[in-house]
């Protein structure tokens, strides 16, 4: 089975469990890909320890980590890009196969644009300031653009935190303003790097989420894929 390290927040590891089943090809319940999630809130807060004034989660992401791995996860993944400035340190010494975000991010953006395009990113601060998407972005051929200070301080940011409040509705516009303010400023497309904003997208239906790659769901179709070619490959032995 494949751990999950959610919490951060929960509803986007809810997001993440139900993207989890549509992207699973099932006829029945012993289709779908077994889970094991963890989704705990009480990690320490991400933005903080990056942006200086917090105390690490490491070490509670460690233990989740080998809390899942003991219990008998297969492979792991973690719905929360931010969480990933901390994932060469959870995945250096773990026993299973670590599934990246930002990598599935960065494979769901071939189909969208040619090499050198432009990719805008809607994340946390933290994630900005972490660069924790631009290496991948930048090896794969692809320029970056952020939203400029305003835009998060006036959308972006509410908007998180106003789908961590459950009030989606409400973030939905925020969220949609931010994305439409990358595109007209040349992005060729967007990446939605923090877990909240496709809740929030999804909640006003927006039109411009095909213009967006969805963390959440690249995830989830990268767990799917991965424990489709490794149960294929445990059957065949």
């Amino acid at each position: 089975m494949i751990g999950v390290l959610g919490g951060m927040g929960p509803l986007a590891t809810v997001d993440f469990f139900g993207k989890v089943l549509v992207a699973t090809s099932a006829g029945g319940d012993a289709d779908h890909v077994p889970l094991l999630i963890q989704s705990d809130p009480r990690i320490p807060s991400r933005p903080a320890a990056i942006l200086g004034d917090g105390r690490s989660p490491l070490p509670e992401l460690m233990a989740g980590r080998d809390r899942l791995v003991a219990a008998g996860a297969s492979a792991l993944a973690m719905p929360c890009n931010t969480a990933h400035f901390w994932f060469r340190d959870l995945s250096a010494a773990c026993p299973v196969p670590f599934i990246s975000i930002v990598d599935a991010c960065v494979a769901e953006l071939a189909p969208m644009l040619n090499a050198g395009g432009s990719v805008g990113l809607i994340a946390t601060r933290a994630t900005l300031a972490g660069r924790i998407f631009d290496a991948p972005l930048m090896r794969a051929g692809y320029r970056l653009q952020v939203p400029n200070d305003e835009s998060m301080d006036r959308l972006v940011l509410p908007g998180i935190e106003l789908v961590k409040a459950g009030q989606t509705q409400q973030a939905g516009p925020l969220i949609e303003q931010a994305v439409r303010g990358l595109l007209q400023k040349g992005a060729d497309a967007l990446v939605l790097a923090c877990t909240e904003t496709p809740v929030a997208l999804d909640a006003v239906q927006s039109p411009l989420r095909a213009k967006c790659v969805d963390s959440t769901a690249a995830l989830a179709r990268a767990c799917v894929a991965w424990w489709r070619l490794h149960s294929q490959i445990s059957c065949a032995t």
